[in-house]
């Protein structure tokens, strides 16, 4: 046997390892399935063995892109999304009784892919397409690894945990929540996050968004909403942005939809408020730099979100998005506050609540500091590796 230079699970050259993975729909469920997929290849690549992987989905989702551009052999299956209600009589709506119906459809093709495959471990990270392929690879013999990335359980994973070989949670808080044959066999992994947010320099983000006007002597403000932005937190920022940049540089990510609205209101800005101001539509591959360089972001509290920021140890007020599933978002953001480590705005968020959240953090570098060390306290920057582990022991044990 032969171990990786990080002294972790040993693992032996031989035949390519066949790993099915499954999850997506939304980056929170696709980019952490990707980010274990290259640290499994990067750790069997230390002994001569490679990795066949095969990313099963729904041909619709997110994962139906980020799979083939990566290299990773696609087969898509049907699939359909309940959606959730309080309401009984509305999981019965037309939409619902239709998208069930294809579910049985979706687990015949994936037995047949998965009899195909044989994959030597499969891993689902969520989403409703993993439901029918988690329980196609039990009902295969196949070993399930079940990965999730919140505080609280998605519904495909909870569906999967009865089914599943071992589960595998971001946060000890989860534990308490599965099912009681899970928790025996669960492990803490973290949430796997891209190697290279963690590997910024502040000095790049200036060089590379020319923030040569920004005053070293304040603290940097990073401001997104995600990837299209988000219209609730350009609102209130815009709203006390006077205040703000008396106090702080700031970076606003802001999105498309909201970029040339907010162009005319920093027009209006004096002079030495907008030179310590950035309004851009999208960060790009200068997202490591910006984070290197934040000493406070404003965002919502997706799992990705929270995975980053805390890996990286960086103070946050959050903001949740209120229609994210089962409310993940508000739990996310509440469970570090309750640590001490970030600021959660639950319910009705004003731009004199988001002013009253960061005028202590602005004003008290000590305290700003004390929080990102609760946040990095909080974090698992190894958590990828942590996941690999668990799936190199459940092939080994599967062998």
């Amino acid at each position: 046997m032969n171990s990786d230079a990080a002294g972790r699970l040993p693992v032996a050259p031989g035949r390519a390892l066949r790993l099915l993975v499954t999850g997506g729909g939304t980056g929170g469920h696709t980019y952490p399935a990707l980010t274990a997929v290259r640290a499994l290849q990067a750790r069997l690549a230390t002994v001569g063995r490679a990795v066949d992987v095969l990313w099963v989905g729904t041909a619709k989702g997110l994962e139906a892109r980020v799979a083939p551009a990566e290299g990773i052999r696609f087969a898509p299956v049907a699939t359909g999304k309940v959606r959730r209600s309080s309401n009984p009589l509305k999981l019965l709506s037309p939409a619902n009784v239709k998208d069930m119906g294809r579910v049985p459809l979706g687990a015949v093709q994936a037995r047949s892919i998965i009899s195909d495959f044989q994959p030597d471990v499969v891993l689902a990270t969520g989403g409703y397409v993993a439901v029918p392929v988690g329980l196609a690879a039990r009902a295969c013999g196949r070993p399930l690894v079940v990965h999730e990335q919140t505080v609280r359980l998605g519904l495909a994973n909870k569906v999967l945990a009865r089914a599943a070989t071992r589960v595998a949670v971001s946060s000890p808080s989860t534990l308490p929540l599965l099912p009681e044959s899970a928790r025996r066999t669960a492990v803490v992994t973290g949430n796997p996050v891209r190697p290279e947010v963690l590997s910024g320099h502040p000095a790049k983000a200036v060089q590379a968004l020319e923030l040569y006007t920004f005053d070293s002597a304040l603290p940097t403000v990073y401001v997104t909403g995600g990837a299209q932005g988000s219209a609730q937190i350009n609102t209130v920022v815009r709203d006390i942005l006077p205040w703000l940049l008396a106090r702080a540089n700031v970076i606003h990510q802001c999105g498309p939809a909201n970029l040339a609205d907010l162009r005319q209101h920093v027009a209006t800005l004096p002079g030495e408020l907008a030179a310590r101001y950035l309004l851009t539509d999208f960060v790009g591959p200068e997202l490591p730099d910006v984070l290197a360089l934040a000493d406070l972001v404003i965002s919502r509290s997706g799992a990705g979100t929270i995975a980053e920021l805390t890996a990286l140890g960086k103070a946050a007020v959050f903001i949740p998005l209120a229609s994210s599933a089962g409310n993940e978002q508000a739990h996310n953001a509440a469970h570090l506050m309750e640590a001490g480590a970030a600021v959660a705005l639950l319910g009705e968020v004003t731009p004199a609540g988001l002013q009253e959240a960061v005028a202590p953090l602005l004003a008290d570098p000590a305290r700003r500091a004390d929080m990102a060390h609760r946040a990095r306290s909080q974090g698992r920057p190894d958590a990828a590796e942590q996941l690999v582990d668990v799936l190199l022991s459940v092939v080994k044990d599967h062998a």
